[in-house]
């Protein structure tokens, strides 16, 4: 993977996790963490579209495949997530039963 690809990833990671901690900030803050959960959620939603729109409006400065990309990226950051999920899962259930 080159920079490009790298730099692609780690946005697309970036602006996916600051969409949940925005929806989750925001259905269970209350005030100011609820407004700070909206922003987060935008930044994550704008972070997405000015890095995709990028490759849509300049392909030539990118000069990648930005579907690949952004579908491989896609499973491995789901794929990374549940197995984090799963792992909090076995840590809260192993902390709770002793």
């Amino acid at each position: 993977m080159d920079a490009i690809g790298f730099l692609t990833v780690m946005l697309l990671t970036l602006g996916f996790f600051l969409i949940l901690a925005g929806i989750f900030t925001a259905y269970f803050g209350s005030g100011k963490s609820r407004i700070i959960g909206i922003v987060l959620l935008v930044v994550g939603l704008l972070i997405g579209l000015i890095w995709g729109g990028m490759d849509y409006l300049y392909p030539d400065i990118l000069n990648i495949n930005m579907v690949d990309i952004i579908w491989v990226a896609f499973i491995n950051i789901i794929a990374a997530a549940i197995g984090a999920l799963i792992a909090i899962g076995v840590f809260l259930l192993a902390i709770m039963k002793s």
